[in-house]
């Protein structure tokens, strides 16, 4: 089980912790919400997990096949839209949703079998699997 301790600094800042080493950085908000811009803003730090997972699971995969992947770039852009104006939505309700929208693309000598099994690998990721299936936020327990 993975650890995260986030510590108020100053402003909108955090001090983020995590790992046996306890390595840190630091999370924000941009200027045009108030914070400072010196780090990653929530949504950007979900995003980039789902990005570094997706990437991670491809070449993890690529090595085990031995392929020739040279490398991983995934694009991500979330936004917030109504319920009833998304596609792939159902049931459809007045409620607003999270849209996800995401492209990966691979360079190295692939063939377009292979090209085709890693995009659907790509949706395996353990994270996509977290952000897609039901979660609970629950009262931490000593």
């Amino acid at each position: 089980m993975s650890e995260v301790v986030v510590t108020s600094l100053v402003k909108l800042q955090n001090e983020v912790r995590y790992g046996a080493a306890q390595h840190t950085f630091i999370t924000d908000e941009p200027l045009s919400a108030g914070g400072e811009d010196a780090g990653p803003d929530p949504y950007t730090l979900l995003l980039a997990a789902l990005g570094s997972c997706i990437s991670m699971t491809v070449t993890l995969y690529a090595r085990r096949k031995a392929w020739p992947l040279e490398r991983v770039t995934v694009r991500l852009r979330q936004q917030r839209i109504h319920a009833r104006d998304c596609v792939e939505c159902q049931p459809k309700t007045d409620n607003y949703v999270h849209r996800i929208e995401r492209g990966v693309a691979f360079e190295g000598a692939l063939t377009d079998e292979q090209r085709t099994r890693l995009q659907e690998i790509a949706h395996k990721c353990p994270v996509h699997k977290t952000l897609t299936s039901e979660i609970v936020v629950a009262e931490w327990q000593d």
